[in-house]
């Protein structure tokens, strides 16, 4: 074993002690020394792991006293929060905790890009976004989906649409939020809790009021955003069964069409 792949896989259990909540805020991380004696290392090794824990953002270097463990859920950005969803996973309620934040964040991000392009001058060419959506279904309808590359293809849509809104805070952190999930399978997985064919029929539902004469109704809106809600509550509840948190009760998707 090389000794990059050692750096690689000790720093990054020394990431998940942090991110679990074994290693507490405040606390000194172990020394160079400690580190080299459990894991059977030198301690020029050890410096570069706990060189890169601080790279991850989780630790800060004190002259004279070591590393000490940040308060990441407090003091991170989202960079840092990246990392610390990534090394989560191990601990599922930790885990399902954080990416049900994710997800709400980015439900109110896509959510309010769909309905403000819904009830404004459309700018987009229709036929850009209806290649982009064929597209999509092309890629939903493979034998094997490829999740990632669907989920990254709606991204896009979306992106395009917090662009021509002029949202560009909200498309920096979508894009923050992307690199979260993508990082960790089972929220990729999550995301399909529901056949990928049902991403596809809501962009397809979006085109179809976009291209209508009139602006859809109260009552269109509020289904829209009924479903939209109890799809992401079925993501969350995916979840958690994957990483082995108790799912959340969650009202079936299909009884509310």
């Amino acid at each position: 074993m090389g000794s990059r792949t050692v750096v690689a896989d000790v720093a990054d259990e020394l990431a998940r002690r942090v991110a679990t909540g074994e290693y507490r805020p405040g606390e000194l991380m172990p020394s160079v020394r400690q580190v080299a004696d459990e894991f059977g290392m030198n301690r020029a090794t050890a410096q570069l792991i706990l060189g890169r824990l601080e790279s991850y953002g989780f630790v800060e270097a004190r002259r004279g006293k070591g590393f000490t463990i940040r308060d990441v859920r407090v003091e991170g950005g989202m960079d840092v929060y990246r990392h610390l969803f990534r090394f989560s996973i191990t601990a599922p309620a930790v885990a399902a905790e954080m990416f049900t934040d994710i997800v709400e964040v980015e439900r109110g991000i896509v959510g309010e890009a769909l309905l403000a392009y819904t009830a404004g001058e459309k700018v987009l060419d229709p036929a850009e976004l209806a290649a982009a959506v064929d597209e999509l279904e092309a890629m939903a309808r493979h034998a094997v989906p490829d999740h990632a590359r669907i989920i990254a293809a709606e991204i896009a849509l979306v992106r395009k649409l917090l662009g021509v809104l002029e949202m560009s805070m909200q498309r920096a952190v979508l894009n923050s939020i992307a690199d979260m999930v993508v990082e960790v399978p089972e929220a990729v997985a999550a995301y399909f809790a529901v056949a990928p064919d049902l991403h596809v029929l809501v962009w397809r539902a979006l085109l179809a009021v976009w291209d209508a004469e009139s602006a859809p109704s109260e009552a269109q809106l509020a289904l829209f955003g009924d479903l939209f809600a109890l799809y992401h509550e079925k993501v969350i509840a995916r979840f958690g069964q994957l990483v082995g948190e108790t799912p959340v009760h969650t009202v079936p998707l299909s009884s509310a069409v």
